[in-house]
């Protein structure tokens, strides 16, 4: 049954990742999520079933529109795998418990700001606040324990974000402030913290390779919400047994 449900999230996960794709994309933009339908961007052609079948469309296409051989974003076919890769270690990590509806909440979230910030540079209120209002709402109904360490951790996501963008004078989003915020509320006060260095992390090497690619100078903005976003997906799912490691190497 654990194979059988495994597959049954995995295309749940790709097709709501298809969706967070057009979520993330035209909440930014101020566009209908529903009109127009799903159309190449270039030829304007509305799409088919064959065009829209998650990862494998792009992959049969290979990677470029059938009409007019325009090409395809990268980002498409990887959020849509990423969106299932996510949905089934959800499952996997707290079955059918309470917990799951948080756990596709939230990293649903995270797929759809790591397509507009990559994108735009941007995470829309539009997104954040609903997934906010919802998940604070659930965290006194499935809590954490203590119970109040998702309202702390909430507000020490948030001042602390603000601090870094108050000192850095501008170099930390309102995004990424409110997004810590959301990531304190699941992921409670260590997690937010933890969270915080990971991102750190991730985001310096990332800035790294991508300045060396692109061979910009150092001045070049680079969206950071992609790497919260990884941060806060290995805390969420693996935070536990790192901090349990790192406490008996310690000790």
């Amino acid at each position: 049954m654990v194979l059988t449900y495994s597959i049954f999230f995995s295309l749940f996960g790709l097709v709501f990742g298809s969706f967070f794709n057009v979520v993330g994309l035209r909440v930014p933009k101020k566009q209908s999520i529903a009109y127009p339908p799903s159309h190449c961007t270039n030829c304007q052609r509305r799409l088919t079933a064959l065009d829209l079948v998650p990862v494998f469309s792009y992959l049969f296409l290979k990677g470029q529109c059938r009409t007019c051989g325009s090409k395809i974003h990268w980002v498409y076919p990887l959020m849509e795998a990423v969106t299932a890769i996510l949905f089934v270690a959800s499952y996997l990590m707290f079955g059918f418990t309470p917990e799951l509806i948080v756990a596709i909440l939230f990293v649903s979230l995270l797929v759809i700001i790591t397509v507009s910030d990559i994108a735009y540079m941007l995470i829309p209120d539009k997104v954040l606040l609903p997934f906010a209002v919802v998940l604070l709402g659930l965290r006194f109904v499935i809590p954490l324990e203590p119970w109040w360490d998702s309202l702390l951790g909430a507000a020490v996501g948030f001042l602390l974000l603000f601090l870094i963008a108050v000192v850095s004078k501008g170099g930390m989003g309102g995004g990424d402030i409110k997004l810590f915020f959301v990531i304190g509320l699941v992921l409670g006060t260590v997690g937010t913290f933890m969270t915080l260095f990971f991102a750190s992390f991730i985001g310096a090497i990332v800035g790294i390779i991508q300045l060396r690619v692109t061979k910009k100078g150092r001045k070049t903005p680079i969206p950071f919400g992609p790497s919260i976003a990884a941060a806060a997906v290995i805390v969420y799912f693996w935070g536990d047994g790192m901090l349990a490691w790192y406490m008996n190497f310690l000790g």
